[in-house]
């Protein structure tokens, strides 16, 4: 049956009497999810006998189909376009897991080599000890560092010294990093526009932004340990950050991974204090392990 169909239908048996008061539904709603709760509680608490419950798993589910294309109606939404803007939303935060979305080009596939980022990449990490005393982080590519030494910048150290390795999983992951960019000296010249808004100051600025955003986010959450996801609140605040930059393109499920992989690379890097980030921005990953000289 077309949802619009059953919206429809749903209205010609409205007895509820509420002229256009969601109240009632909304309570009617919750009160059906309750039952269908209570429902599943029964079968798992009789055992093996889940069969004698389906009927009842498959009325509750009606009685909340009802309810929704109530509600839809007393606020003015067609069920059927309510359904295609869920379903994506679902493919934007699930569909590359699930295989749904292929991969797109990367941002600078059209340019020379010379101002493209690296498709494969080795970055150690290496700590030390400022003059006065404090922790500092710092890149390396081939020995070779690249930008400054970092500290945490914060009254209780926290590990933000080592952030770069945010800067490194976006590139990894999305494709996208003004930040490296910069460091290694790998802006679009050869398109000043692009140079400009792309790879300019405005755009580092907002991926400094982002990276600690979701670090100090992070930190009320353990680091997200064992987390295999993120909030939704947490990515529509990263990608409204990024709004007007050509990284807007990737999907909340992009996002969320780089996110994930970067921090699941930044605590290695972190608990032991150094290490070296393997990025590979044909499969999209970036990677912790130990230095050449077994720190970890």
């Amino acid at each position: 049956m077309d949802l619009s169909d059953f919206q429809y239908a749903v209205s010609q048996t409205d007895c509820l009497g509420t002229d256009g008061d969601v109240m009632v539904p909304l309570l009617g709603l919750a009160g059906e999810v309750g039952e269908l709760q209570n429902e599943y509680k029964k079968a798992l608490r009789d055992g093996d006998t889940a069969n004698p419950y389906r009927a009842r798993f498959a009325e509750e589910l009606g009685d909340v189909l009802w309810y929704v294309a109530n509600l839809a109606t007393k606020l003015g939404f067609d069920l059927d376009e309510i359904a295609a803007q869920n379903l994506e939303k679902a493919r934007d935060r699930w569909g590359r897991r699930t295989g749904l979305v292929e991969d797109r080009p990367a941002f600078d596939e059209a340019y020379p080599e010379h101002e493209r980022l690296p498709r494969k990449l080795t970055v150690v990490i290496k700590p030390g000890v400022t003059p006065d005393g404090k922790q500092v982080g710092r890149a390396y590519i081939d020995d070779k560092p690249l930008g400054d030494h970092l500290t945490d910048n914060a009254y209780v150290g926290d590990g933000y010294r080592f952030h770069d390795t945010f800067h490194f999983a976006f590139a990894a992951v999305l494709g996208w990093s003004p930040i490296t960019r910069w460091l290694l000296n790998r802006k679009r010249k050869s398109r000043p526009e692009v140079d400009e808004v792309e790879d300019g100051a405005r755009a580092k600025a907002a991926e400094e932004a982002i990276s600690l955003f979701v670090f100090s986010h992070a930190k009320e959450y353990n680091w997200l340990v064992g987390n295999a996801s993120v909030s939704s609140e947490m990515l529509r605040s990263v990608r409204r950050m990024a709004n007007g930059l050509e990284v807007s393109l990737c999907s909340s499920g992009e996002w969320e991974d780089a996110i994930l992989q970067g921090f699941a690379a930044w605590r290695l890097i972190h608990n032991h204090q150094g290490g070296v980030l393997t990025l590979d921005l044909d499969s999209r990953t970036i990677t912790a392990g130990a230095t050449e000289h077994g720190e970890i």
